[in-house]
C-alpha cells in the first residue's frame, strides 16, 4: 500500500499553504481530505474552484445533495458519503431521504428520483445516455442546463472520491457517526 501524506500547513507544499489556510477558515478544521489534496496544490485548487462552481448551479440545496451522495454511493466513496451525509443532514435534508441516499433505494419524492435515477446512469454510463434517460429527467422537470450541472457535480467528485480511494483517507471525526461502506449500506 502506498502511504499519502495527511499535510498540515507545516508539511504542505509552498502552494497548498493559502488552500489549507481557506480549509481551516471555512470549516474550522482542515478535513483530511483537503490535507490529502495539499500534495498536489493544482489538483486542491481544482477541486476547491469545482465545488465552489456547482455551489453557483440552479439546483436547490436538497437537489445538490441527492446528487452528491448519489455519485458518492455509485463510486463507494467511504470517506465522501459519510460526510456528505453529515452535510447533508446539516443543511435540513430529511433523514428518510438521507438513509435512502446511503442504502441506494429509490426516494419516495419522485422529482428527486428522477434526478438520482440520471445522476446513477451518467455516472454508470460514463455519460453515455439514451435519449429517453435524459428524456425522463427533463420531463420530471429539470432542465438542460441541469444535465451540466450533473456532469460539474460528477467531475467535482471525481477528484474527491478517486484521492480518497488511493490514499484511503481516514473520515474525521464528525463524520464518523455516519460511516458508510457498502457492507454498512446493504445493513442499513
Amino acid at each position: 500500500m502506498t502511504d499519502f501524506t495527511l499535510h498540515t500547513a507545516e508539511t504542505a507544499p509552498e502552494a497548498a499553504k493559502p488552500l489549507i489556510e481557506a480549509s481551516q477558515k471555512r470549516y474550522g478544521m482542515l478535513p483530511n481530505l483537503h490535507a490529502t489534496l495539499a500534495e498536489s496544490p493544482e489538483t486542491y485548487e481544482a477541486y476547491g474552484a469545482l465545488q465552489g462552481l456547482f455551489g453557483k448551479t440552479s439546483l436547490g440545496t436538497v437537489e445538490k445533495h441527492v446528487v452528491l451522495i448519489a455519485i458518492n454511493v455509485d463510486n463507494r466513496c467511504h470517506y465522501c458519503v459519510p460526510a456528505h451525509s453529515f452535510l447533508a443532514l446539516k443543511d435540513g435534508v430529511s433523514e428518510e431521504t438521507v438513509a435512502a441516499l446511503r442504502e441506494d433505494r429509490a426516494l419516495p419524492d419522485a422529482r428527486l428520483e428522477a434526478l438520482r435515477q440520471f445522476t446513477k446512469a451518467l455516472i454508470a454510463n460514463r455519460g453515455h445516455l439514451a435519449d429517453a434517460e435524459v428524456a425522463a429527467f427533463l420531463a420530471a422537470g429539470f432542465t438542460k442546463q441541469n444535465v451540466f450541472e450533473v456532469i460539474l457535480a460528477s467531475a467535482y467528485k471525481t477528484i474527491s472520491n478517486y484521492t480518497n480511494h488511493l490514499a484511503r483517507t481516514p473520515v474525521d471525526p464528525p463524520f464518523q457517526k455516519y460511516a458508510w461502506s457498502e457492507a454498512t449500506a446493504a445493513a442499513e
